[in-house]
């Protein structure tokens, strides 16, 4: 491997665009080339950060022996084909979530990397937040004690467009996804039985589709531990990402904002500011968890999140899907390799 890691960048849309600024200011990375369909996009993006190269055809980047490592931001159902075609030609992956929108194409890419033996992170990035990798740490060292319950919610400021809602797999598989592997990740196992419960609150018509914008749900771990997850396309004040960690020796409280957020206080109440969406909320996590998959790589060691977590995490949407549908707890180690041509 070159002394500088080479990388390609797949996809420059609005994560895409702040992986390549984040790729292009790390002096241990050359950002070779930048790949989107859009013809435009690639080429703004490209020239924002001064890469040479840019093309409308993703499979050019990878074929390129001059790029040890690909950075996949595109289109989920894009995920899976770019990612095999990577790990056959040796080249690294991180790949934005989730690998696939079902477990049969996510295994089949998976066993690609696995077969390949590159390195493989799946974008998750609240892991990479300071408030979180710290609460990991805290906990990771004893602080909390035995960890007893989590809450963890997240909402966005407004609904997205039916058409998306229709595109994306539904809540658990695009949202949620990201609650899942923050509770089994803090937690440090796996749930051994979840309850879903979900209404289309947002957008009522969404239930013509069998679709919602809502939902809660209830996990056990373990040993007894409980999970509550609490998902919504609408919160009326900003992106709101909360989580809340109780152990048997204290509490840790992480809050939607990075830093304590401004309060004014006036005769006609109380006011403050809020974050509009997850990419200003999670401006800093998404740079560093780029920065820690440039440097597994450079050590040659495995990159975190990887392959098992991404699939665990898919699992978990599947299992709240189920849930949802039969009105009952239902046990998420029935969604293995072989069981899910049948669920």
């Amino acid at each position: 491997m070159a002394e500088r890691l080479r990388v390609g960048l797949i996809g420059a849309g609005r994560i895409g665009k702040g992986h390549a600024r984040t790729l292009a200011a790390m002096p241990e990375v050359d950002l070779v080339a930048v790949a989107d369909v859009n013809a435009e996009s690639a080429r703004a993006v490209a020239g924002e950060v001064g890469v040479g190269r840019w093309t409308t055809d993703p499979t050019e980047t990878i074929a390129d022996p001059a790029i040890d490592a690909v950075v996949i931001a595109s289109s989920t159902d894009t995920h899976a084909a770019l990612i095999v075609a990577a790990a056959k030609a040796g080249t690294h992956v991180f790949c934005e979530k989730p690998v696939a929108l079902d477990l049969e194409t996510t295994d089949v890419a998976l066993a690609a990397v696995a077969a390949a033996g590159v390195g493989f992170q799946i974008g998750f990035q609240r892991r990479f937040d300071p408030a979180y990798a710290k609460a990991k740490a805290l906990i990771a060292d004893g602080a909390l004690g035995a960890i007893e319950t989590i809450r963890d919610a997240m909402r966005d400021p407004a609904p997205p467009p039916r058409a998306y809602a229709e595109a994306s797999g539904g809540l658990y598989r695009d949202m949620t996804i990201h609650n899942f592997d923050c509770v089994r990740w803090l937690m440090g196992a796996e749930p051994e039985q979840l309850f879903a419960m979900g209404s289309a609150l947002v957008d009522p018509s969404l239930a013509e589709i069998g679709e919602i914008d809502t939902s809660v749900v209830t996990m056990r771990f373990p040993g007894g531990a409980l999970a509550v997850i609490d998902n919504g396309r609408r919160s009326g004040f900003g992106y709101d990402v909360r989580t809340e960690i109780f152990g048997s020796k204290g509490a840790l409280l992480i809050g939607y904002r990075e830093a304590t957020p401004l309060l004014h206080l006036g005769a006609d109440g109380v006011r403050t500011d809020h974050v509009h969406f997850f990419l200003e909320r999670f401006a800093c996590a998404y740079a560093e968890e780029l920065r820690a998959f440039v440097a597994a790589v450079r050590a040659a060691r495995p990159p975190d999140p990887g392959a098992a977590d991404a699939r665990a995490a898919l699992t978990l949407a599947y299992a709240a899907e189920a849930s949802r549908a039969e009105g009952r707890p239902v046990d998420p180690g029935r969604w293995t390799s072989a069981q899910v041509a049948s669920s």
